[in-house]
Formats: C-alpha cells, sequence, structure tokens
C-alpha cells in the first residue's frame, strides 16, 4: 500500500507490505496486524521511499515509482494510532537525500488485508477515556457555555476551550463534557529539550504541532478547573503536565498552593502529576501537600540514550530515579510514560535494563505511549547513544514483562486512586 503526490493511497497487488523494527524489515501479515482501530488516521510520508515485499521475487523492493504506472511517484504509508495501541513495527521506508525529519507524530506500519486496512499495533488499553465517537461536539459546546457562565474570569478554562475547539485535545474536551480524566496546565517553561518536544521546537525544521501556554495560572483558578471536575466526576482524575506547557516542576510554586486549597475542600478525585520528576525536592513537597500519583515521562532507563533524547538542562538522570525513589518510599503510585520506538525500545539491551530497573523501582504501572518522533531519525540518535542490540518484538517484551513482574500495570491511561489504592 502507497500514496502518491496528492496523497491518495492504493493498493500494489503483486506487493506485500513491510514493517520495520530499527533496520530490520518484516513482511506484514493477517496475524501480525489487526483492523485499524477506529479514530487512527493514515499519513503519506513524504520524500521517503517505500520498501515493499515483492511476491515475485521473494524479496525486499524500494520503490521509486508505481510498477503499473511508471511515471507515478509513490511514497509510504504510516499509520498514526488511536491512543490505547502501542506500535509493533514503523513502515519500512528509505530516506531521500537530505530529506530532513518527519513531523511530529507517531508512524505505525499498515497495510491493506482482505476487508480493509490493517494495522500492525497491540491493544493495550482498552478504556473509552480518548474515543471520539463519545465526543459530540455539541455537548462540548454546551460544557464550554455552562463555564463560560460560571467562571467567566478564569483563565485555564480559557485556555481548556482553545486545547477543546481548536486543537482537538480529548483531554480538554472531556473536562467539559465531564468524563474521566481533566489537564491542568500551568507551566510555561521546561528544563529538558526534548527532541519530540510536542509544545516547543528549535531545531531542525521541526514545527511543533501545538502552543505552549503563555500565561501561568492562579491557585485559585487551578483550584476552580480541579474541584469542578472533582464534583462533577466519579472517580475523576485531573493532571498537571500537558502537551500544551513545559514540565509543571516548573511552576512549582503555584501548583503547590493550588494542591493544598483542593485537598483542604475535598479529599476526594486523584491529583496526577505527568513530568520529567528532575527535581526530587519539589516532588517530595508535592506528595506531602497532597498529590496523589506521578507519571514520569522516560525513553530509556539508560542514562546515555535518555540524555540524548530529553538532554537535560539542569538536571541529570540521577534526580529523575531519585523523584522515583520517594514516592515509592512514600507508597504512592508511580508510573512510566514509556516512550515506545520498535528497533530500540524493544531491543535486547533496552529490555534487559528495563527489566534491572523494575526489580530495583517496582513501580506500579507501565504507560505504553508511541514516540512521536521521526522513527530512523530517533533510532540513529538512540544507537549512537547507547550501542545496537537485537530486536526481541515489542509484544514479546510487554509478555515477558508480564511474566517478570505479574503486579505490573500495563496501560495507557492516568487511572483513578480507586483502581490502584493500596
Amino acid at each position: 500500500m502507497v500514496a502518491n503526490r496528492d496523497g491518495e493511497i492504493f493498493d500494489l497487488p503483486a506487493f506485500g507490505s513491510v514493517g520495520m523494527a530499527g533496520e530490520t524489515f518484516f513482511p506484514l501479515t493477517e496475524s501480525d496486524t489487526i483492523d485499524m482501530p477506529f479514530g487512527s488516521e493514515l499519513m503519506m510520508m513524504p520524500r521517503k521511499k517505500p520498501i515493499v515485499y515483492s511476491f515475485e521475487t521473494k524479496e525486499f523492493e524500494v520503490l521509486e515509482f508505481n510498477p503499473y504506472e511508471p511515471d507515478q511517484e509513490v511514497f509510504p504509508v504510516a499509520v498514526f494510532n488511536s491512543p490505547g495501541y502501542v506500535n509493533k513495527y514503523f513502515p519500512a521506508y528509505e530516506s531521500e537525500k537530505d530529506a530532513g525529519l518527519l513531523p511530529l507524530f507517531s508512524y505505525g506500519a499498515t497495510g491493506f488485508g482482505k476487508d480493509g486496512f490493517r494495522s500492525a499495533a497491540i491493544l493495550i488499553d482498552n478504556e473509552p477515556r480518548q474515543d471520539l465517537r463519545l465526543m459530540p461536539r455539541k455537548k462540548i459546546l454546551a460544557g464550554i457555555k455552562a463555564m463560560q457562565k460560571q467562571y467567566p474570569d478564569n483563565r485555564l478554562m480559557r485556555h481548556l476551550e482553545n486545547c477543546a475547539t481548536i486543537y482537538s485535545c480529548p483531554a480538554g474536551k472531556n473536562f467539559f463534557l465531564k468524563r474521566y480524566e481533566a489537564p491542568l496546565p500551568t507551566a510555561r517553561t521546561c528544563n529538558a529539550r526534548c527532541l519530540g518536544c510536542i509544545s516547543l521546537q528549535e531545531e531542525n525544521l521541526i514545527t511543533s504541532p501545538q502552543n505552549r501556554i503563555k500565561f501561568t495560572p492562579t491557585a485559585q483558578e487551578i483550584f476552580e478547573v480541579a474541584t469542578e471536575h472533582f464534583n462533577s466526576v466519579e472517580k475523576a482524575v485531573v493532571s498537571f503536565g500537558q502537551g500544551c506547557e513545559g514540565d509543571p516542576l516548573t511552576a512549582f510554586k503555584v501548583i503547590e498552593p493550588a494542591i493544598k486549597k483542593i485537598r483542604k475542600k475535598t479529599s476526594s478525585g486523584t491529583i496526577n502529576l505527568n513530568s520529567n520528576a528532575s527535581m526530587p525536592g519539589l516532588v517530595e513537597k508535592l506528595f506531602d501537600a497532597g498529590l496523589d500519583s506521578m507519571r514520569v515521562s522516560i525513553n530509556s532507563v539508560r542514562k546515555p540514550c535518555y540524555d540524548a533524547y530529553f538532554r537535560p538542562n539542569g538536571y541529570k538522570f540521577k534526580h529523575v530515579l531519585k523523584s522515583i525513589e520517594q514516592a515509592l518510599n512514600k507508597n504512592k503510585f508511580v508510573a512510566l510514560n514509556y516512550l515506545n520506538c520498535p528497533g530500540f525500545t524493544d531491543s535486547r539491551l533496552e529490555f534487559e535494563a528495563l527489566v534491572k530497573f523494575l526489580q530495583t523501582y517496582p513501580v506500579s504501572m507501565i504507560q505504553w505511549r508511541n514516540m512521536n518522533y521521526d522513527p530512523q531519525g530517533y533510532c540513529k540518535v538512540m544507537f549512537k547513544a547507547g550501542g545496537r542490540s537485537s530486536e526481541l518484538g515489542v509484544e514479546f517484551v510487554i509478555n515477558e514483562l508480564k511474566k517478570l513482574f505479574p503486579d505490573l500495570i500495563h496501560g495507557y491511561f492516568n487511572p483513578p486512586k480507586e483502581k490502584y489504592a493500596r
């Protein structure tokens, strides 16, 4: 399955789709793919050449032109899978010279089967928290109107309106629909310079897909959003640390009093922190203030690979480990926001390092998230930082972790505390 320059997708009957993990090719079959999940999007990959499997020669081939229309250029097709699905492979492709990096999306391998489009993905979380079919626009707009009337001066709510309507943010939509988890973006700055930062890009001609929040909400504004959600939703979650901000620990001075204010009002609901966990002293204070859980963003538990992606500015990887240790000592729920790229994340070196990490730091959950970055570009950086090793397969890694750590939760979304109460 390929696309032409106009983005029209079509099948090449004599060829099979190919997935890629690192630098290894895998012909896609019905057995290792699933029906493309609802809400997924197909994307043409510009300035790339598709690598396909020839049924005639039984070999992999790089295509530049359509074999049936030799004047027509063809390009690889990727799937941006819906939330809750983990990529097993990314599409096999070869880059043109000086092609540059792809836009900040995750690129899953896809193909066309007997009954429609297929995806090389694993369902890791079936909760319908971000199912677009359950987010009718009329109800979102009605929720926005109600909040405008009730909280006319709350800037954070006005920001969430833009998130829900302009950027189509599922978390923003869920706040106005009174469902599941609500976002609490606060931080204008960050102390990491992640390669795949989706709110600020200043190099490699990459465009960030959304704008970072331009103001720091007050503790009162945060309190109003959080308590409104807690009063309206059973087993509600609110989370600091969103795609439209930096790291929330850099806004500690407003977050700590906001948490104290919320907890003075109510003990219900889950207050969660999505963070790089780079400031253990502040993390400890937030838990003492009433924070319930922490999700730590991480691409690798090996320091050289972590540093190569996050590019810390003023902290070290040991500080991340210290924050996790402190949270565990306080018997708090800790999850890893584990960024997955087939060929690196499922490599033997990564798997062995992750097992040792989990033996030392028994976190409660791994949230499997697809890396939103050019997959070949990412693997190149990671292999340089941490070396190469054979890929084991994403599905194999997940299954082995389930055997080794039977209490470890594998999922996608931040759970409410009612689900993990000890």
